[in-house]
C-alpha cells in the first residue's frame, strides 16, 4: 500500500497554515495552501495505521465490544482551529491524525488510559488533557493523550502528532448529538459557537450524565441535586423542541448509499440540505485515490456547497456507523438517555 510522505517543508506547512486563514490571499496562493495541507494530512495516515493496530491490541483484555476508528481531520475544521487559536502553527496541530475508541463506561476509559501511560511505549508521550476529570466549560467530557510518531525504519513520518480519545458510550452519544445538532442548525456548537440557547441545552444534558457517570460536575452546576439538573433538562428540552427535532433528523435507511467493494476506508459524505449519506469504500491500495476525492469533496464544500466529507477506517459500515453516528444523524442513544431523564423529572419531589 502506497501511503503519502512529506512533500513540503515544515516551513511551508506552516506558511499553508497561515494563507489559509488568509482573507486576502490570492487564488493562486490559497490553491498552493490546500495542496499542501492535503499532502501533510495524507501523511498522517501511516502512523494512525501503526497505532490503530496497537490501540486494538489493548482493547483486546478491557472491551472486547469497543468500537475503535480512525479519521484524518477535515480541512474545515482544521482551518476553523487556526483561525480560534492564534499562534497555532498547522505544522504542531495535534489532531490532524485521530483514533478513537469508544468503551463501555468510564472504569473502562480510566484502564485503557492508564494501559498506555504506564506501559513501555516506543512513541514520545507529548501531553494529555483529563476532560472527564475536568470537563469543557460546554459539557465536553474525554480523555486525549498525545504523541509523537517515532520509527527509525520510517523516520519520513518522525514528529507527527498523534491524538487518541477514550470516551464512554454515553459521553460519545452527547458529542453524536452536539455535532448532528450542530450540521442542521448551521452552527459550529462543537467549536462552543452557535446560539446560547442550544450551548446552554448541551451543558445541562452534560451535568445530567455527569451524575449518572459518578463524575466531576461540568463547571457551574456542582451545587445542583440530580432532580434539579433532571428540571433544567427536562424544561429547556421542552423550549427548544430537541427531541423532536433530533428525531425528525433521522435518516431513511434507503437514503445511505452504500457503494459496493471491500473497503479499508470509507469515505462518508453527508449532504445535509437533502439529508442523504453516500458511504464510499477504498481498499488499502486505494489510500493515495481516497485521499486525493476526500481533498475534491472538501474544494466542493469551500465553493458554497452543502456537504461535509470525512475519510475514516472504523472496519465494516456497521460498525462504521457507530463510530460516526453524526454522519448518519443517528441520535438515537442520546434520546433514549434524555427521555429517561425527563421521565426521573416528572416525579413530584414532596
Amino acid at each position: 500500500m502506497a501511503f503519502a510522505k512529506p512533500e513540503y517543508s515544515r516551513n511551508q506547512v506552516n506558511r499553508a497554515g497561515d494563507i489559509l486563514i488568509l482573507k486576502t490571499a490570492s487564488k493562486e496562493e490559497t490553491e498552493w495552501a490546500y495542496e499542501v495541507l492535503a499532502n501533510w494530512r495524507a501523511c498522517h495516515g501511516y502512523p494512525i495505521n501503526t497505532f490503530q493496530a496497537t490501540l486494538r491490541q489493548k482493547l483486546k483484555s478491557i472491551d472486547k465490544k469497543a468500537i475503535v476508528a480512525q479519521r484524518l481531520k477535515r480541512a474545515p475544521s482544521v482551518i476553523q482551529k487556526l483561525e480560534r487559536f492564534s499562534g497555532m502553527q498547522l505544522a504542531r496541530m495535534q489532531d490532524i491524525g485521530g483514533l478513537r475508541a469508544i468503551v463501555n463506561n468510564i472504569n473502562k476509559v480510566r484502564k485503557l488510559e492508564d494501559n498506555y501511560l504506564k506501559s513501555m511505549f516506543k512513541h514520545e508521550f507529548d501531553s494529555s488533557k483529563d476532560y472527564i476529570k475536568n470537563p469543557k466549560e460546554d459539557g465536553y467530557r474525554c480523555v486525549h493523550l498525545i504523541y509523537k510518531y517515532s520509527n527509525p525504519q520510517a523516520p519520513e513520518y518522525d514528529g507527527l502528532r498523534l491524538e487518541l480519545q477514550f470516551r464512554s458510550k454515553l459521553q460519545h452519544a452527547w458529542a453524536t448529538a452536539v455535532e448532528t445538532m450542530g450540521t442542521y442548525l448551521g452552527q459550529a456548537l462543537k467549536s462552543g459557537q452557535g446560539e446560547r440557547e442550544w450551548r446552554e441545552f448541551f451543558r445541562i444534558c452534560s451535568a445530567a450524565f455527569c451524575i449518572e457517570e459518578k463524575s466531576p460536575s461540568v463547571p457551574g452546576f456542582e451545587k445542583f441535586s440530580q432532580y434539579e439538573i433532571s428540571r433544567m433538562v427536562a424544561d429547556k428540552e421542552k423550549e427548544l423542541s430537541v427531541l423532536n427535532k433530533l428525531q425528525g433528523f433521522a435518516i431513511a435507511t434507503d437514503a445511505i448509499t452504500e457503494h459496493k467493494g471491500p473497503g479499508a476506508y470509507h469515505l462518508v459524505v453527508l449532504h445535509s440540505e437533502d439529508r442523504t449519506v453516500s458511504v464510499i469504500p477504498y481498499p488499502k491500495a486505494q489510500l493515495e485515490k481516497a485521499n486525493e476525492v476526500y481533498a475534491d469533496y472538501e474544494k466542493r464544500t469551500q465553493n458554497g456547497e452543502k456537504i461535509e466529507a470525512v475519510l475514516v477506517s472504523a472496519g465494516p459500515v456497521s460498525e462504521l456507523k457507530k463510530a460516526y453516528p453524526n454522519y448518519f444523524l443517528d441520535t438515537q442513544e442520546f434520546v433514549k438517555r434524555i427521555r429517561k431523564i425527563i421521565n426521573a423529572a416528572q416525579i413530584v419531589k414532596y
